[in-house]
Protein backbone atom coordinates (compact mmCIF):
# COMPACT_ATOMS: atom_id res chain seq x y z
CA UNK A 1 0.00 0.00 0.00
CA UNK A 2 2.59 2.63 -0.85
CA UNK A 3 2.37 5.63 -3.14
CA UNK A 4 4.71 8.89 -4.22
CA UNK A 5 2.55 10.57 -1.20
CA UNK A 6 3.68 7.53 1.54
CA UNK A 7 7.46 7.87 -0.27
CA UNK A 8 6.77 11.11 0.90
CA UNK A 9 6.13 11.07 3.96
CA UNK A 10 8.47 8.01 4.88
CA UNK A 11 5.68 5.95 5.56
CA UNK A 12 5.39 1.92 5.23
CA UNK A 13 1.73 2.21 4.18
CA UNK A 14 -0.45 4.81 2.78
CA UNK A 15 -2.98 4.95 5.54
CA UNK A 16 -3.71 7.85 7.53
CA UNK A 17 -5.10 7.21 10.89
CA UNK A 18 -7.33 10.08 12.84
CA UNK A 19 -7.60 9.59 16.57
CA UNK A 20 -8.19 11.24 19.50
CA UNK A 21 -6.02 8.70 21.22
CA UNK A 22 -2.37 9.27 21.96
CA UNK A 23 -2.13 5.31 22.26
CA UNK A 24 -4.08 5.02 19.16
CA UNK A 25 -2.13 7.64 16.49
CA UNK A 26 1.27 6.20 18.19
CA UNK A 27 0.46 2.45 17.22
CA UNK A 28 -0.96 3.55 13.80
CA UNK A 29 2.51 5.00 13.35
CA UNK A 30 4.15 2.06 14.84
CA UNK A 31 2.62 -0.11 12.50
CA UNK A 32 3.60 2.00 9.06
CA UNK A 33 1.05 4.30 8.69
CA UNK A 34 0.54 8.17 9.86
CA UNK A 35 -1.10 8.23 13.27
CA UNK A 36 -3.07 11.84 13.51
CA UNK A 37 -3.92 12.90 16.70
CA UNK A 38 -7.02 15.27 17.12
CA UNK A 39 -6.48 18.14 19.18
CA UNK A 40 -9.66 19.59 19.35
CA UNK A 41 -10.02 17.95 23.45
CA UNK A 42 -7.18 19.91 24.39
CA UNK A 43 -8.09 23.11 26.09
CA UNK A 44 -5.09 23.16 27.86
CA UNK A 45 -2.02 23.52 25.58
CA UNK A 46 0.02 21.84 28.10
CA UNK A 47 -2.34 18.39 27.75
CA UNK A 48 -1.38 18.65 24.57
CA UNK A 49 2.34 18.60 24.74
CA UNK A 50 2.40 15.86 27.60
CA UNK A 51 0.15 13.59 24.95
CA UNK A 52 3.04 14.59 22.05
CA UNK A 53 5.72 14.15 24.61
CA UNK A 54 4.24 10.58 24.82
CA UNK A 55 4.03 10.66 21.34
CA UNK A 56 7.68 11.01 20.96
CA UNK A 57 8.74 8.65 23.33
CA UNK A 58 6.09 5.77 21.98
CA UNK A 59 6.21 5.98 18.24
CA UNK A 60 9.43 4.70 17.63
CA UNK A 61 10.87 7.68 15.59
CA UNK A 62 7.73 6.86 13.13
CA UNK A 63 6.08 10.36 11.73
CA UNK A 64 2.97 11.53 12.91
CA UNK A 65 0.52 14.14 12.89
CA UNK A 66 -2.08 16.41 14.28
CA UNK A 67 -5.81 17.32 13.13
CA UNK A 68 -7.29 20.92 14.79
CA UNK A 69 -10.48 22.44 14.11
CA UNK A 70 -9.71 25.80 13.05
CA UNK A 71 -12.20 28.09 10.72
CA UNK A 72 -10.50 30.13 7.70
CA UNK A 73 -11.01 33.47 8.52
CA UNK A 74 -10.14 34.44 11.93
CA UNK A 75 -12.22 35.40 15.11
CA UNK A 76 -10.98 37.58 17.63
CA UNK A 77 -11.70 39.03 20.84
CA UNK A 78 -14.36 36.51 21.30
CA UNK A 79 -14.29 34.07 24.50
CA UNK A 80 -16.57 30.79 25.92
CA UNK A 81 -18.33 33.31 28.00
CA UNK A 82 -19.31 35.46 25.03
CA UNK A 83 -20.56 32.69 23.37
CA UNK A 84 -22.30 30.95 26.26
CA UNK A 85 -24.33 33.91 27.08
CA UNK A 86 -25.69 33.56 23.21
CA UNK A 87 -27.48 30.17 24.71
CA UNK A 88 -30.86 30.51 24.93
CA UNK A 89 -32.43 29.67 28.18
CA UNK A 90 -35.20 27.57 26.62
CA UNK A 91 -32.47 25.19 25.08
CA UNK A 92 -31.10 25.04 28.43
CA UNK A 93 -34.20 23.94 29.67
CA UNK A 94 -34.74 21.65 27.28
CA UNK A 95 -31.45 19.40 28.08
CA UNK A 96 -32.41 19.11 31.30
CA UNK A 97 -35.58 18.61 30.75
CA UNK A 98 -34.12 15.26 28.47
CA UNK A 99 -31.61 14.26 31.53
CA UNK A 100 -34.05 14.31 33.55
CA UNK A 101 -36.56 11.58 31.67
CA UNK A 102 -34.02 9.28 31.97
CA UNK A 103 -32.81 10.20 34.74
CA UNK A 104 -28.90 10.91 34.27
CA UNK A 105 -27.36 12.53 37.89
CA UNK A 106 -25.65 15.34 38.17
CA UNK A 107 -21.86 15.67 38.33
CA UNK A 108 -20.25 15.59 41.92
CA UNK A 109 -18.63 18.70 42.92
CA UNK A 110 -15.10 17.15 42.31
CA UNK A 111 -16.31 15.96 38.38
CA UNK A 112 -15.06 18.31 35.96
CA UNK A 113 -17.00 18.29 32.50
CA UNK A 114 -14.17 16.83 30.53
CA UNK A 115 -16.22 17.28 26.99
CA UNK A 116 -16.33 20.68 26.23
CA UNK A 117 -15.96 21.81 22.38
CA UNK A 118 -13.31 24.61 22.48
CA UNK A 119 -10.58 23.88 19.97
CA UNK A 120 -12.52 25.40 17.62
CA UNK A 121 -11.70 28.72 18.93
CA UNK A 122 -9.08 31.14 17.18
CA UNK A 123 -7.12 31.39 20.38
CA UNK A 124 -7.37 28.09 21.60
CA UNK A 125 -6.47 26.55 17.92
CA UNK A 126 -3.26 29.23 18.14
CA UNK A 127 -1.91 27.88 21.42
CA UNK A 128 -2.30 24.51 19.90
CA UNK A 129 -0.09 24.82 17.01
CA UNK A 130 2.65 27.05 18.94
CA UNK A 131 3.21 23.93 21.06
CA UNK A 132 2.95 21.79 17.88
CA UNK A 133 5.36 23.09 15.95
CA UNK A 134 7.56 22.49 18.52
CA UNK A 135 7.70 18.88 18.10
CA UNK A 136 8.73 16.89 14.61
CA UNK A 137 4.91 16.47 13.18
CA UNK A 138 4.85 15.69 9.68
CA UNK A 139 1.17 16.72 8.68
CA UNK A 140 -1.31 19.49 10.09
CA UNK A 141 -4.83 18.42 9.28
CA UNK A 142 -7.88 20.82 9.82
CA UNK A 143 -10.98 19.66 9.83
CA UNK A 144 -12.70 22.66 9.04
CA UNK A 145 -11.39 23.35 5.70
CA UNK A 146 -8.36 25.38 5.28
CA UNK A 147 -6.86 26.97 8.22
CA UNK A 148 -5.56 30.61 8.07
CA UNK A 149 -2.86 31.52 5.30
CA UNK A 150 -0.50 32.97 7.81
CA UNK A 151 -0.75 29.32 9.38
CA UNK A 152 -0.34 27.20 6.08
CA UNK A 153 2.99 29.64 5.48
CA UNK A 154 3.94 28.47 8.93
CA UNK A 155 3.77 25.17 8.63
CA UNK A 156 5.25 24.75 5.53
CA UNK A 157 7.82 27.25 7.23
CA UNK A 158 8.70 24.29 9.95
CA UNK A 159 8.58 21.77 6.22
CA UNK A 160 5.22 20.54 7.26
CA UNK A 161 2.28 18.93 5.26
CA UNK A 162 -1.16 20.59 5.42
CA UNK A 163 -4.32 18.48 4.91
CA UNK A 164 -7.55 19.81 4.85
CA UNK A 165 -10.72 18.07 4.88
CA UNK A 166 -13.40 18.38 1.59
CA UNK A 167 -17.21 17.28 1.22
CA UNK A 168 -17.12 18.33 -2.46
CA UNK A 169 -15.64 19.27 -5.29
CA UNK A 170 -16.16 23.05 -4.89
CA UNK A 171 -14.59 22.69 -1.38
CA UNK A 172 -11.76 20.77 -2.62
CA UNK A 173 -11.00 23.74 -5.28
CA UNK A 174 -10.81 26.47 -2.67
CA UNK A 175 -8.00 24.28 -0.65
CA UNK A 176 -6.19 24.04 -3.78
CA UNK A 177 -6.54 27.50 -4.16
CA UNK A 178 -5.18 28.43 -0.51
CA UNK A 179 -2.02 26.53 -0.95
CA UNK A 180 -2.91 23.12 0.75
CA UNK A 181 -0.55 20.22 0.19
CA UNK A 182 -3.04 17.40 1.05
CA UNK A 183 -6.92 17.43 0.14
CA UNK A 184 -9.14 14.54 2.57
CA UNK A 185 -12.05 13.49 0.25
CA UNK A 186 -14.63 12.76 3.22
CA UNK A 187 -17.37 10.75 1.83
CA UNK A 188 -21.53 10.73 3.38
CA UNK A 189 -20.51 7.34 4.71
CA UNK A 190 -17.70 8.96 7.41
CA UNK A 191 -18.36 9.42 10.99
CA UNK A 192 -18.19 13.45 12.37
CA UNK A 193 -18.47 16.33 10.24
CA UNK A 194 -19.08 15.41 7.05
CA UNK A 195 -20.82 16.14 3.92
CA UNK A 196 -23.60 15.00 1.57
CA UNK A 197 -21.80 12.96 -1.37
CA UNK A 198 -20.99 9.82 -0.70
CA UNK A 199 -17.01 8.55 -1.31
CA UNK A 200 -17.62 6.82 -4.27
CA UNK A 201 -18.92 9.77 -5.94
CA UNK A 202 -16.75 12.45 -4.22
CA UNK A 203 -13.52 10.62 -4.61
CA UNK A 204 -12.86 10.63 -8.29
CA UNK A 205 -14.71 14.55 -8.62
CA UNK A 206 -12.05 15.86 -5.73
CA UNK A 207 -9.08 13.93 -7.87
CA UNK A 208 -10.63 15.64 -11.00
CA UNK A 209 -10.88 19.06 -8.99
CA UNK A 210 -7.47 19.34 -7.78
CA UNK A 211 -5.30 17.78 -10.58
CA UNK A 212 -1.65 17.79 -9.12
CA UNK A 213 -2.71 17.53 -5.06
CA UNK A 214 -2.45 14.16 -3.46
CA UNK A 215 -6.44 13.16 -2.35
CA UNK A 216 -6.60 10.83 0.44
CA UNK A 217 -9.75 9.17 0.31
CA UNK A 218 -12.46 9.14 3.48
CA UNK A 219 -15.54 7.86 4.31
CA UNK A 220 -17.02 3.60 4.46
CA UNK A 221 -13.57 2.84 4.45
CA UNK A 222 -12.72 0.07 7.20
CA UNK A 223 -11.13 -2.90 5.07
CA UNK A 224 -8.50 -3.73 2.79
CA UNK A 225 -10.36 -4.34 -0.52
CA UNK A 226 -12.16 -0.47 0.48
CA UNK A 227 -8.33 0.91 0.52
CA UNK A 228 -7.58 -0.37 -3.04
CA UNK A 229 -11.23 0.57 -4.17
CA UNK A 230 -10.38 4.45 -2.94
CA UNK A 231 -6.45 4.05 -4.72
CA UNK A 232 -8.35 2.85 -7.52
CA UNK A 233 -10.36 5.64 -7.66
CA UNK A 234 -6.99 8.06 -7.82
CA UNK A 235 -6.38 8.87 -4.38
CA UNK A 236 -3.11 8.47 -2.91
CA UNK A 237 -4.13 7.38 0.51
CA UNK A 238 -6.90 6.68 2.71
CA UNK A 239 -8.18 9.00 5.71
CA UNK A 240 -9.38 6.14 8.49
CA UNK A 241 -11.11 7.23 11.81
CA UNK A 242 -13.75 5.26 13.10
CA UNK A 243 -12.32 1.60 12.58
CA UNK A 244 -9.98 2.94 15.78
CA UNK A 245 -12.39 3.60 18.19
CA UNK A 246 -12.51 -0.59 19.16
CA UNK A 247 -9.04 -1.22 18.78
CA UNK A 248 -7.27 -2.59 22.49
CA UNK A 249 -5.20 0.87 22.40
CA UNK A 250 -8.32 3.31 22.44
CA UNK A 251 -9.17 5.01 25.28
CA UNK A 252 -13.20 5.09 25.61
CA UNK A 253 -15.25 6.39 28.40
CA UNK A 254 -17.19 3.34 28.81
CA UNK A 255 -17.44 -0.89 28.01
CA UNK A 256 -21.43 0.20 27.58
CA UNK A 257 -20.69 2.27 24.70
CA UNK A 258 -17.80 -0.16 23.34
CA UNK A 259 -20.42 -2.80 23.40
CA UNK A 260 -22.69 -0.94 21.29
CA UNK A 261 -20.10 -0.25 18.81
CA UNK A 262 -19.56 -3.80 18.48
CA UNK A 263 -23.56 -4.28 18.13
CA UNK A 264 -24.29 -1.57 16.02
CA UNK A 265 -24.82 -2.15 12.01
CA UNK A 266 -24.23 0.28 9.50
CA UNK A 267 -27.82 1.94 9.68
CA UNK A 268 -27.54 2.78 13.16
CA UNK A 269 -25.82 5.57 12.69
CA UNK A 270 -27.46 9.51 11.39
CA UNK A 271 -26.21 12.48 10.70
CA UNK A 272 -27.20 15.14 13.11
CA UNK A 273 -26.57 18.19 14.48
CA UNK A 274 -27.50 17.22 18.37
CA UNK A 275 -23.47 16.94 19.37
CA UNK A 276 -21.91 20.55 17.59
CA UNK A 277 -24.65 22.66 15.68
CA UNK A 278 -23.05 21.14 12.52
CA UNK A 279 -24.22 17.62 10.89
CA UNK A 280 -22.07 15.42 12.30
CA UNK A 281 -22.63 11.34 11.57
CA UNK A 282 -23.23 9.51 14.85
CA UNK A 283 -24.80 6.25 16.88
CA UNK A 284 -28.36 6.81 16.74
CA UNK A 285 -29.49 7.52 20.08
CA UNK A 286 -32.26 8.66 21.90
CA UNK A 287 -30.18 11.61 22.58
CA UNK A 288 -30.05 12.40 18.86
CA UNK A 289 -33.73 11.44 18.77
CA UNK A 290 -34.44 14.33 21.08
CA UNK A 291 -32.90 16.94 19.07
CA UNK A 292 -34.45 16.05 15.70
CA UNK A 293 -38.20 15.78 17.65
CA UNK A 294 -40.44 18.25 16.35
CA UNK A 295 -41.86 19.52 19.92
CA UNK A 296 -38.10 20.33 20.51
CA UNK A 297 -36.27 23.52 20.34
CA UNK A 298 -34.06 22.35 17.39
CA UNK A 299 -30.10 22.41 17.38
CA UNK A 300 -28.18 25.55 17.58
CA UNK A 301 -25.87 26.95 15.06
CA UNK A 302 -21.87 25.75 15.66
CA UNK A 303 -20.30 26.41 18.54
CA UNK A 304 -23.46 27.50 20.60
CA UNK A 305 -24.80 23.69 20.32
CA UNK A 306 -21.37 22.20 21.47
CA UNK A 307 -21.08 24.17 24.42
CA UNK A 308 -24.94 23.67 25.01
CA UNK A 309 -24.29 20.15 25.38
CA UNK A 310 -21.24 19.58 26.90
CA UNK A 311 -22.03 18.63 30.69
CA UNK A 312 -24.58 16.55 29.00
CA UNK A 313 -22.77 14.85 27.28
CA UNK A 314 -20.22 14.23 30.23
CA UNK A 315 -22.96 13.38 32.84
CA UNK A 316 -24.13 11.07 29.80
CA UNK A 317 -20.87 9.32 29.44
CA UNK A 318 -19.93 9.24 33.30
CA UNK A 319 -23.13 7.57 34.17
CA UNK A 320 -23.39 5.05 31.26
CA UNK A 321 -26.94 6.24 30.55
CA UNK A 322 -27.19 3.56 27.80
CA UNK A 323 -29.87 5.17 25.84
CA UNK A 324 -28.24 7.99 25.60
CA UNK A 325 -24.77 7.21 25.33
CA UNK A 326 -23.30 7.78 21.65
CA UNK A 327 -20.11 8.79 19.73
CA UNK A 328 -19.29 9.98 16.25
CA UNK A 329 -18.83 7.01 14.43
CA UNK A 330 -18.99 6.30 10.40
CA UNK A 331 -21.32 3.57 8.92
CA UNK A 332 -18.24 1.42 8.92
CA UNK A 333 -19.21 0.93 12.20
CA UNK A 334 -21.55 -2.41 10.84
CA UNK A 335 -18.07 -4.10 10.40
CA UNK A 336 -16.26 -3.50 13.48
CA UNK A 337 -17.94 -6.47 15.69
CA UNK A 338 -14.57 -7.44 17.60
CA UNK A 339 -12.19 -5.14 19.86
CA UNK A 340 -8.53 -5.60 18.00
CA UNK A 341 -4.97 -4.42 18.18
CA UNK A 342 -4.34 -1.85 15.86
CA UNK A 343 -1.67 -4.12 14.57
CA UNK A 344 -4.50 -6.71 13.99
CA UNK A 345 -6.34 -3.99 11.85
CA UNK A 346 -3.37 -2.96 9.82
CA UNK A 347 -2.73 -7.21 9.37
CA UNK A 348 -6.13 -6.99 8.18
CA UNK A 349 -6.41 -4.47 5.74
CA UNK A 350 -3.11 -5.41 4.08
CA UNK A 351 -4.69 -8.90 3.45
CA UNK A 352 -7.73 -7.61 2.08
CA UNK A 353 -5.79 -5.47 0.18
CA UNK A 354 -3.43 -8.06 -1.61
CA UNK A 355 -7.35 -10.20 -2.11
CA UNK A 356 -8.57 -7.22 -3.84
CA UNK A 357 -5.65 -6.25 -6.57
CA UNK A 358 -5.32 -10.43 -7.36
CA UNK A 359 -8.65 -10.16 -8.18
CA UNK A 360 -8.02 -7.54 -10.47
CA UNK A 361 -5.34 -9.08 -12.00
CA UNK A 362 -7.14 -11.59 -12.52
CA UNK A 363 -9.87 -9.24 -14.31
CA UNK A 364 -7.57 -7.96 -16.04
CA UNK A 365 -5.60 -11.12 -17.33
CA UNK A 366 -2.43 -10.59 -15.78
CA UNK A 367 -2.62 -13.45 -13.35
Amino acid sequence: METELSKRLGIEHAIFGFTPFPAVAAAISRAGGMGVLGAVRYSDADELARSLDWMEENTGGRPYGLDVVMPAKKVEGVSEADIEAMIPEGHREYVRQVLAKHGVPELGPDDVSGWRITGWMEQVARNQLDVAFDYPIKLLANALGSPPADVIARAHEHDVLVAALAGSARHAGHHKDAGIDIVVAQGYEAGGHTGEIASMVLVPEVVSAVEGIPVLAAGGIGTGEQVAAGLALGAQGVWLGSVWLTTTEAELPSRVLIDKLLAAGSGDTVRSRALTGKPARQLRTEWTDAWEDPAGPGTLPMPLQGLLVADAVSRIQKYETEPLLGTPVGQIVGQMNSERSVQAVFDDLTRGFERAVDRINRIAGRA
